[in-house]
This record gives C-alpha cells, structure tokens and sequence, in this order.
C-alpha cells in the first residue's frame, strides 16, 4: 500500500479519536479501515458504566461496513490511533473479530502520540487464531 494512502487512513483514525466516548477510562481511540473497494470506515470506542457494554474502536469501524453489507475478506487495511507513549493495539477481542473479517496478511497499522506509524499484520497480532469452529 503507498505511504499516502496509509497517511490518509490514519488521518482519519486520528480524526475519529475526537469523536471517542469515554468518559470513564478517558482513553480515546479511533481506528479507521479501507475497504477492498475504497471506502473508508471509521469507529470510536463508546464506553458505558457497565464496561462489559463498551465497544472498541476497531468493532465500531467493522460492525458499521458489516451493517452496510460487507462480508469477511472485505477490509484492505486497518488504522488504530490514540494518544498513547507507545503504539496502540487492538484489544484481543478486536483481534479475533480482524482474524474473521480480514485476511492474516491484511496490514495494520498503528500509532502513538508522536504520530509515527507502525505496520504489522492480522497474523503477527494472532499468531496462533481461532479460525473455525470445525477444529
């Protein structure tokens, strides 16, 4: 994938964190994905009291191109931003819904506050996934 195409999928993850709410953790994160046809989604993690009731970032961004048709395979490409010391990950749920809806090899990429990104891949942040419920 070019660098501006990477550039612009995390500006508007960067962009979603200020849509975060959050206001118990008062850790915003916004995450943004490319689909296989060049639509970009973006999510936010919306916390509740309950914290059981939160959804991250990643899953908004995925449940919302689910809701509008898309199917697994569909994602090019996931962003994940917050304003984090280190590199923000997906959380481990958020993992295994990525291990369902997009490829092992598909590129995520991820930031920190200084705004330098890192790619890694579904299968490097699963090495090991649940792939089936026929294992």
């Amino acid at each position: 994938m070019d660098k501006q195409t990477i550039n612009t999928l995390m500006e508007h993850a960067r962009e979603a964190v200020k849509k975060a709410y959050c206001p118990y953790s008062h850790f915003p994160v916004g995450a943004a994905l490319l689909t296989e046809d060049g639509k970009i989604y973006t999510g936010v993690n919306v916390e509740n009291v309950s914290f059981g009731a939160t959804n991250c970032a990643e899953r908004s961004a995925i449940y919302t191109a689910v809701s509008e048709g898309y199917r697994p395979g569909f994602i090019k490409a996931i962003a994940v931003a917050g304003e984090t010391d280190d590199f923000l990950t997906p959380c481990s749920i958020c993992r295994q819904v990525l291990v369902e809806m997009a490829g092992p090899d598909t590129p995520v990429y991820l930031t920190r506050k200084d705004q330098e990104i890192y790619q890694t891949s579904v299968r490097e942040l699963v090495p090991m996934a649940f792939q089936s419920l026929n294992m």
